[in-house]
Formats: C-alpha cells, structure tokens, sequence
C-alpha cells in the first residue's frame, strides 16, 4: 500500500510542477491531476478490498430490493 501512496505524492508533485510551467487552465495540467485523482480512486478501491463486509452489507449483496437496502439520491 506504501507503493502506491509514493506514487500519489510523485504525480502530486508532477502535477503541481506541469501547472506552473503550463498554467492551471492547460489540458496537460487537467490531465496530470487526472493522474492523480485514478491513483487515489485505487488506493480507495485496495482499502476496501481487504475491509470485510457487515451483516447489512452482505445481506444487501443478497437482498439488493429490500426496504433496508435502498440508496436515495438527493
């Protein structure tokens, strides 16, 4: 996990460093923060991977329709 957290704080300098030299409204300073925004998504992803599910969680995996289930967006 530590790899991957070095690998985050390498694009986060990078990202600052292409922003300086090409202005934070360039495509390539947009893209290097991309960079850094999937790497974070993953290091999210590995965290969650090895987070063993509760009761509910399973029961929902099962039971995707129950009252007890449902996800309200507001």
């Amino acid at each position: 996990m530590s790899d991957i957290q070095e690998k985050i704080e390498q694009e986060r300098e990078q990202a600052r460093a292409v922003c300086d030299v090409k202005g934070g409204e360039s495509g390539d300073c947009a893209a290097a923060w991309d960079v850094v925004e999937e790497l974070q998504a993953e290091a999210s992803h590995q965290r969650q991977k090895g987070k063993p599910k509760n009761s509910l969680e399973r029961y929902c995996d099962d039971n995707p329709e129950a009252d007890e289930c449902r996800i309200y967006d507001e």
